[in-house]
């Protein structure tokens, strides 16, 4: 039911946008996200998506985060749906004073979210594939735009809000790991290529009719694609923990996602991208424990100890194939 007031930044943001001309207005708060106020507001355009980001992630560490970030993710949904139509929502309006930004509503009718189908044991490789392949074309579109990277002045906010209280976060939990944590951080910053999402988790990703739709592109940044590439893959690892019955699916999922996303791969060499990636993945993987977001499903210290042994195991001796990875991880597993 949408009958709740309407936070007034919210209603002054749709106003001033040209989006509403009520002096005030009801909507439903949304759940899910930890970065942002969320909300569904009917509106004289009908129903929207509202957010407005958090100086503080609502998650157990202290972790503060830019507010001016919304800005960026207006500008990502406009080059992602430029590069792959309908994408991303599509973007109505943004309003820089109130850091509030409007999009078109989905409505979960149409829309399912594709966390939520992983943990039914929904794992379909033509899902991995469609994800990868969108993911590759705005990599690809990306970089090829002169001037863009200027439009994406955002190093230090991703730096806050994903390579510190990932890897650096994890480093401190594991000093034996620290030199190979901190040099995935200068890995990433020292290979700047094309438009980085930052966030290409299964919770952030609806399934329609008309395929796969990213959402929450807060962490958009000038940087490494690899980092979009680790990011996504390590889900299909740590989800064999949280529906072991699918853990195949989940395992030829990750194969098929890297298949289709490096056929893609177009501004530089596939193997460097798959090598940086590979080199990435158990970092990220470890962080998902020991980092300042650690996953909710994975509660039991046997399965923690799981991921850090497969994790160290990367972190020391690096491999430049991904599916090393994957397959480690599967030998790692219970039968």
């Amino acid at each position: 039911m949408l009958d709740t007031p309407v936070p007034p930044e919210f209603a002054r943001a749709l106003r001033e946008l040209g989006l509403s001309s009520a002096s005030s207005l009801h909507g439903t708060p949304l759940t899910g996200g930890v970065s942002s106020d969320i909300w569904c507001i009917e509106t004289d355009k009908g129903l929207v998506c509202a957010k407005r980001a958090l100086p503080k992630l609502r998650v157990a560490a202290d972790w503060q985060a830019p507010v001016e970030r919304n800005l960026y993710e207006a500008r990502w949904l406009q080059v992602a749906n430029t590069a792959s139509p309908a994408c991303a929502p599509a973007l109505l309006g943004q309003h820089a004073e109130l850091g509030v930004l409007v999009m078109r509503y989905l409505p979960p009718a149409d829309y399912r979210l594709w966390k939520q189908e992983l943990h039914a044991g929904r794992a379909e490789a033509a899902t991995a594939q469609a994800v990868g392949e969108v993911l590759a074309r705005i990599h690809s579109y990306a970089a090829q735009q002169d001037g863009l990277a200027a439009e994406f002045p955002t190093q230090q906010i991703f730096f806050e809000i994903r390579l510190a209280p990932y890897l650096l976060a994890t480093a401190q939990r594991h000093p034996d790991l620290a030199s190979a944590l901190h040099a995935l951080v200068l890995q990433t910053q020292s290979h700047a290529k094309t438009l980085v999402h930052g966030d290409v988790s299964p919770k952030n990703i609806l399934l329609g009719s008309q395929g796969p739709v990213l959402l929450d592109a807060e962490c958009a940044t000038w940087s490494d694609p690899a980092f979009d590439l680790a990011f996504c893959l390590n889900h299909f690892l740590l989800k064999c923990l949280w529906t072991p019955s699918a853990r195949a699916d989940f395992l030829h999922c990750f194969g098929v996602f890297v298949a289709s996303y490096l056929a893609g791969v177009d501004w530089e060499s596939p193997q460097a991208v798959e090598a940086r990636a590979a080199r990435l993945l158990p970092g990220l993987f470890l962080a998902r424990v020991d980092g300042k977001s650690p996953v909710e499903y994975i509660t039991d210290d046997a399965q923690r100890a799981q991921v850090r042994r497969v994790a160290s195991a990367f972190l020391l001796k690096p491999s430049s194939q991904l599916q090393d990875i994957a397959q480690a991880w599967a030998k790692e597993l219970p039968t």
